[in-house]
């Protein structure tokens, strides 16, 4: 007799890295691969992190502060609220399921659009509750209005990707705003903000100010993109103290590493240097998105450091194998909730202009 596992993981899909199995990042260098799939930053965190990270390394033999206070207060002062409205995590994963599991249960609902981010399937399954995904709207934008009809009193948590992934799109804050007026009290509303700072509708902290006029808002952001810290994975949420107790209760202690913790908590004394990095992606996304329709092909206009682009009627695994033959690695639609398409991350110059090179003697 074989060990039994639980129905749910029948359900679960699965995640897969845009980066190939087994390879270290260094590796992939080393061959000179384009990694173009991850929607990581190319270029590094400031050089006061590595200073921190080297300091922190002298004491890896210490758990971590299991309450990140240095952190937590850090990204309070940056946002001039309370240490208790900030709740910390491995990646901003962390806290997308933990808020699953503290707020739904058999019977609830989750609503979410779809493509989005492809963690927010993994939800239902593990909580127990019913998945309701909407389908964009034209331009490959979220359709709020769509989103509010399916909210019912079963509803707990309402996902909102903005910038989304993958479609690089952005709702401006005025709309988001008209949408909480509308959603009912007792659904939370999570708006995953882990590109805001590349989007150009608003100030990136435009949605700051939303959280004292609805309480349900809980504002979720990382520094594994801006800030270059990927490879640490530091997410935090931006909420009331009673969904960071929530999510705490039901997470392993000790979620955010020592070393994570004293990156990112230099990183975001630097906004400076996250500045320069949006300004330095801005750039590529012109010469990406000018490069991509001069080709024939549809992209929309992106708020985000990565590029979603349609491929109309060609074969996606093909225009993939052509990438990879000329070693670029970018992510295929398919997986992402979007057949016949594929979604670019932007490199350094040279990168970026390899992927347009291929990416014409593919089609």
């Amino acid at each position: 007799m074989s060990v039994e596992f639980a129905k749910k993981l029948a359900s679960i899909p699965g995640y897969v890295a845009g980066a190939p199995a087994g390879k270290a990042p260094e590796s992939i260098a080393a061959e000179g691969i384009a990694q173009l799939a991850s929607n990581e930053s190319p270029w590094g965190p400031h050089s006061a992190v590595a200073e921190a990270i080297g300091r922190a390394a002298a004491a890896v033999n210490r758990y971590p502060d299991p309450s990140a206070a240095l952190l937590r207060r850090r990204i309070a002062e940056r946002y001039e609220t309370d240490p208790a409205q900030i709740a910390l995590a491995n990646g901003s994963c962390d806290i997308l399921l933990a808020a699953a599991l503290a707020l739904c249960e058999p019977g609830a609902e989750i609503v979410y659009a779809w493509p989005a981010f492809s963690i927010y399937p993994y939800l239902a399954p593990l909580s127990g509750a019913r998945e309701v995904r909407v389908p964009l709207a034209e331009g490959d934008v979220h359709d709020l209005d769509a989103m509010l009809a399916e909210i019912t009193v079963a509803t707990r948590l309402v996902l909102v990707c903005n910038p989304n992934n993958p479609t690089s799109t952005h709702i401006p804050a005025a709309r988001l705003a008209e949408f909480l007026a509308q959603v009912p009290d007792h659904a939370a509303v999570i708006v995953d903000e882990a590109y805001v700072e590349f989007q150009l509708h608003d100030d990136p902290d435009a949605t700051v100010d939303l959280r004292r006029e609805f309480p349900n808002l809980i504002l979720l952001r990382t520094f594994s993109k801006a800030y270059g810290l990927a490879g640490l994975r530091v997410g935090y949420a931006l909420c009331a103290p009673s969904f960071r107790s929530a999510v705490d209760a039901v997470r392993q202690p000790f979620s955010v590493n020592a070393i994570a913790q004293a990156a990112a908590a230099e990183a975001i004394l630097h906004q400076d240097h996250v500045t320069r990095q949006v300004e330095r992606n801005l750039v590529e996304r012109v010469t990406v998105e000018e490069g991509v329709r001069e080709l024939g092909l549809e992209t929309p206009a992106s708020h985000t450091n990565f590029s979603w682009i349609s491929l109309g009627d060609r074969d996606e695994a093909a225009i993939l194998a052509a990438l990879e033959r000329e070693g670029v690695l970018v992510r295929p639609g398919t997986p992402l909730g979007g057949p016949g398409h594929i979604r670019v991350s932007y490199g350094y110059p040279p990168q970026n202009r390899r992927f347009l090179d291929a990416l014409a003697a593919g089609l």
